[in-house]
C-alpha cells in the first residue's frame, strides 16, 4: 500500500504515523469483513492532521495478539515508538495528539508527564535512532 495522507512539512523532519491495518486483535475476522486496524487507519484519515504529520498504512506491525498497533518516527535522529491495545473507535484523537507531541520534540523523547496516558501503559518497543548519540554507546 502506498497511500499517504500528508500534511503541510511544519519544522523538523517529517513524523510518520504507521496504523497496522490488517490488526485484528487476535480474533476472528469481523462480521463486516473489516479488520480494526483498517477502521482505526479510516478514522484517523478522517481526522484533521496538524502540519508535519503523515498517516500510512502497513501491512503488518507482528503485535497480532496485543490489539490495534501504530508507530510513531521522525527521521535519523528521531526514536520510534511503536504502541499496542489501540481501540479504533476511541483512540484516533488519542493517537494524534501523541503524534503532535512526538513531533515537537527533537529526538522523539516525549516527557513522561506531557504522554497521553495510553502511551505510558502500551509502548511496546523504542527503536533508538540510526545518529545514536554517542552518551548512549556508553550506557
Amino acid at each position: 500500500m502506498t497511500d499517504i495522507q500528508d500534511s503541510a512539512s511544519g519544522d523538523g523532519p517529517a513524523t510518520q504515523l504507521l496504523v497496522c491495518v490488517k490488526c485484528r486483535r487476535g480474533r476472528d475476522m469481523p462480521p463486516d469483513g473489516r479488520r480494526p486496524g483498517q477502521a482505526l487507519y479510516e478514522r484517523i484519515r478522517a481526522l484533521e492532521l496538524r502540519p508535519g504529520i503523515s498517516v500510512a498504512p502497513v501491512e503488518c506491525l507482528q503485535n497480532c495478539d496485543h490489539g490495534c498497533t501504530v508507530a510513531l518516527r521522525g527521521g535519523d535522529d528521531k526514536w520510534t515508538y511503536v504502541f499496542a491495545n489501540v481501540d479504533e473507535a476511541d483512540h484516533p484523537q488519542m493517537i494524534l495528539d501523541g503524534a503532535a507531541r512526538y513531533h515537537a520534540t527533537s529526538d522523539g523523547l516525549i516527557p513522561w508527564r506531557e504522554r497521553p496516558e495510553h502511551f505510558k501503559r502500551n509502548c511496546v518497543a523504542r527503536i533508538p535512532p540510526m545518529t545514536l548519540p554517542e552518551e548512549a554507546l556508553n550506557d
